[in-house]
């Protein structure tokens, strides 16, 4: 163990050289190996991540000293992503439970849920649908912002909907918010949103292949989405318009695959907003939009052979 490192000022430093060191990739929710640094070890030691600069001196236990190393070694070499080793993320101003098998939250839905997606949400949504909800985040999230709101957190991964349930439990909002398995709409028959949002996944099968190796600790389930991106978006595009109330509002991130989604749908109406805070894809769509092209999507599915929300996955 280098005697050298025994602050906390230390550790962060040196894990940033570390990462630096070793080119690691970031865009798992940081922007800097800095800031990533900080959160790593702040977070090993059980501190808050805006702990006052001057705890940055304090001299740390042999124990923490070999944890933290532990962790940088984990985070550089073998490039383990910083919320998978702590089992945390940040979203929208607030900690979730993350763990493998689970997508680390970074969507920029969140930047949209702070403002209450004002002003395309004409009204507060009674009811709101998280599809392909992952830890839970984007509608745990939304319950907060809309305290009156009933919230749905709909995923086909198990391991998704203990965490997300885990997480309901750690923001006490059990009376509002409930966790269903379902295979995108197909176990939600008869129900009807005002809001729904949507993270699905949306990267193109080779883009995955030749991702840095961060990625490759996140759930496959949660990134592929066929040889162009399109598989996913498209059947959600299809049946969507079932599930949404005449006045609703849909909210679905596809990120690079914007371009694509627009190429395949040149009806897509709709409004891309732009982000003070970074990420794009996002398209808003009021239910007149989704039901308008509601047809061409599941025409365009039928082509690719993929089923209905009855048909399963």
């Amino acid at each position: 163990m280098p005697a050298e490192l025994q602050s906390i000022c230390d550790f962060i430093r040196y894990a940033t050289s570390q990462a630096n060191r070793a080119g690691v990739s970031l865009g798992q929710g940081f922007d800097s190996t800095l800031d990533e640094a900080c959160f790593l070890i702040l977070r090993s030691l059980h501190l808050p991540p805006d702990l006052p600069p001057a705890y940055a001196a304090s001299q740390l236990t042999a124990e923490e000293r070999i944890v933290l190393l532990q962790r940088i070694e984990q985070r550089v070499e073998q490039r383990i992503p910083t919320a998978y080793l702590v089992g945390e993320a940040w979203f929208a101003g607030a900690p979730y439970q993350v763990r493998p098998g689970v997508l680390i939250p970074r969507s920029p839905i969140a930047e949209l849920i702070q403002a209450e997606f004002s002003p395309w949400l004409s009204e507060d949504p009674a009811r709101i649908l998280d599809l392909c909800c992952g830890s839970g985040c984007i509608g745990i999230a939304s319950a907060h912002q809309f305290p009156d709101s009933m919230v749905d957190l709909v995923d086909i991964s198990d391991v998704a909907l203990e965490v997300a349930a885990s997480n309901i439990a750690d923001h006490g909002v059990e009376d509002r918010v409930s966790c269903v398995r379902s295979d995108l709409f197909a176990a939600l028959e008869g129900q009807c949103y005002d809001l729904i949002l949507s993270n699905p996944p949306y990267v193109p099968d080779a883009e995955v292949d030749a991702l840095p190796p961060e990625f490759g600790h996140e759930p496959a389930l949660a990134l592929r989405s066929g040889a162009d991106g399109l598989d996913l978006p498209l059947r959600i595009l299809a049946d969507c318009a079932r599930f949404l109330s005449p006045s609703g509002m849909l909210v679905l991130e596809v990120g690079a695959t914007a371009e694509a989604l627009v190429a395949a749908l040149p009806q897509l109406g709709g409004h891309w907003p732009e982000f003070e805070h970074g990420g794009d894809g996002v398209v808003m769509l009021q239910a007149e939009e989704v039901r308008a092209v509601a047809a061409a999507a599941a025409e365009l599915c039928a082509g690719r052979g993929l089923g209905s929300h009855t048909d399963g996955r």
